[in-house]
């Protein structure tokens, strides 16, 4: 399983980005993807994740302005952000696991200036 993250920059507080994590070679068999982050200093978090069956879940911080998706067609997780804010600064990782193995991707620096 090979993942490519895509999507992060610089934007300016209040503004959106949307992160991609192309998934090879299919995202149809896993039963996990998630979005982490790691800001300089601290520990890598999770921000948002789909389970197994399907439901969505947010870390609190986020709630209310990113939504994670997937699209089977295109074997891509995307991360939506909205209303971004300095303290969302970091570098964003994609995460899915399969029946065998968890597998990260190569991470995405995501810059918000105040």
């Amino acid at each position: 399983v090979q993942l490519q993250a895509s999507g992060g920059g610089l934007v300016q507080a209040g503004g959106s980005l949307r992160l991609s994590c192309a998934v090879s070679p299919n995202i149809f068999s896993m039963k996990y993807m998630g979005w982490y982050r790691q800001a300089p200093g601290k520990q890598r978090d999770w921000v948002a994740f789909i389970d197994n069956d399907g439901s969505r879940n947010y870390a609190d911080s986020v709630k209310g302005r990113f939504t994670i998706s997937g699209d089977n067609a295109k074997n891509t997780v995307y991360l939506q952000m909205n209303s971004l804010k300095p303290e969302d600064t970091a570098v964003y990782y994609c995460n899915v696991r399969d029946s065998r193995a968890s597998h990260w991707g190569q991470g995405t620096q995501v810059t918000v200036s105040s």
